[in-house]
């Protein structure tokens, strides 16, 4: 069975927007990278990924995220542009943001690399 890499992002998508942190954690590979401006930078393997999810849904619990379009770019790679909105739990301040996602596979389908670009 080949990897369908928009398929692996639908459920990575459906994951994070339910924020179970046991079923996204196994979906990184443990070296993973992840570059957002979201995270002033880029992360550098699962632990510090799935840190950072975590205090960023611990202050955005609300966080919905839509996938306006998924395409696959090649055998291991999709990208999504998307838009999210969110409450942060200390201010009440609304967050809204657009933007698109790169994640790139690894051949057991796991996530070895996401960029994220805001719109």
């Amino acid at each position: 069975m080949s990897l369908d890499p928009v398929e692996q992002l639908r459920r990575y998508h459906a994951a994070l927007n339910r924020y179970e942190e046991a079923v996204v954690t196994p979906m990184f590979a443990r070296e993973a990278v992840y570059v957002s401006p979201g995270v002033n930078g880029r992360l550098v393997g699962r632990e510090a990924i799935i840190a950072a999810f975590n205090a960023y849904f611990a202050e955005h619990p609300d966080q919905i995220a839509t996938d306006d379009s998924i395409a696959a770019v090649d055998p291991r790679t999709v990208q999504a542009s998307w838009r999210l909105e969110a409450t942060a739990r200390s201010s009440g301040a609304q967050v809204r943001r657009r933007g698109t996602e790169t994640v790139t596979f690894d051949a057991a389908g796991l996530i070895i690399r996401v960029e994220v670009q805001d719109a």
